[in-house]
């Protein structure tokens, strides 16, 4: 039966860099394209976090260049950028799958922003790192003239640390559901998307965050109604007690099984946890929805009940 999904994509689905990217982006075309020509929806998010750090420390060297011509751009302008330019990559890389297997089908990326709460605590407890290492004397120079927050990271030097916020809202869903009606595939949230909150009238200002792709996936694909959420990461299925000699690969979870691992620690925190979590969240928002966490290659086996960890209830 054909299902509308939303698919998030990991990093290791994208590259760190421009040549990686593009001979990552022909790969994950085709494990894509598998899925829309067995009929499904597809609506794809990603993430950006090699993208997004390459973006901040180049305009974080134009500035120390050139102080007084290069203005830094704000963390949400370089979110938007690296939307632009995986989105470029994806979509041609997708479209020109698609063609070689006779499906003119259209592929459009919308640049999209993701509302958050402008009081969420994560905005008072910053944790994510970002952009190049400093040293000491440059990292205070940066809390004095422009209130950045800094870390110094496990004797590597010290580094910009911005918020986590929990997406609220896709702001441009109405364009994102229009194009995924008329069967085009849809590249949205990038990088969790560009975060925004809103101030006086309807004016939407960029916030100095970056948003879990994995939240904002699963914000995308409750909004979309969609029927299962893909989340794919860098190992076949989900375990329990990883990496000891008791370890566990896990088929399938109920939403309160999952909760119940989650309270014993059994997943880490910025890595197999807020997946888990996402797909938690996605499965309870409704009856009948599904979540996989699995590989990419593994993704059409895994909509077929043949692998990966399926999440329903």
């Amino acid at each position: 039966m054909s299902k509308r999904i939303v698919i998030a994509l990991g990093g290791n689905a994208l590259g760190n860099n421009l040549p990686e990217q593009m001979v990552a982006v022909k790969i994950t075309a085709r494990a894509i394209a598998d899925l829309i020509q067995a009929g499904h929806e597809v609506v794809i998010a990603h993430g950006n976090g090699p993208q997004v750090g390459m973006i901040q420390n180049a305009m974080t060297e134009l500035t120390r260049s050139d102080p007084e011509k290069y203005i830094p751009c704000p963390l949400s302008v370089c979110v938007a950028m690296s939307q632009g330019y995986i989105g470029y990559d994806l979509q041609n890389a997708l479209r020109e799958e698609l063609l070689d297997r006779g499906m003119d089908k259209g592929v459009a990326t919308v640049l999209t922003q993701v509302e958050v709460d402008p009081h969420d605590p994560a905005f008072t407890h910053p944790t994510k790192p970002i952009g190049a290492f400093m040293s000491e004397t440059e990292a205070r120079r940066l809390v004095k003239e422009r209130g950045y927050e800094v870390v110094e990271d496990a004797g590597r030097g010290w580094r910009r640390v911005v918020a986590s916020p929990r997406p609220v809202g896709v702001v441009e869903l109405d364009t994102i559901r229009a194009l995924a009606d008329s069967d085009h595939v849809v590249v949205a949230c990038g990088g969790g998307g560009i975060p925004v909150f809103r101030t006086q009238g309807h004016h939407l200002k960029g916030a100095a965050a970056v948003i879990d792709k994995d939240f904002a996936a699963c914000v995308l694909a409750r909004q979309l109604e969609a029927d299962v959420l893909i989340i794919l990461t860098a190992v076949e299925k989900v375990a329990v007690d990883f990496g000891k000699p008791s370890q566990k690969w896990l088929d399938r979870l109920t939403p309160a099984q999952a909760r119940e691992y989650m309270a014993q620690g059994q997943f880490a925190p910025g890595s197999m946890l807020p997946k888990v979590q996402a797909a938690v969240e996605f499965v309870e928002s409704a009856p009948g929805r599904q979540a996989l966490i699995t590989l990419l290659e593994k993704a059409g086996e895994g909509i077929e009940g043949k692998t990966g960890t399926l999440i329903s209830r």
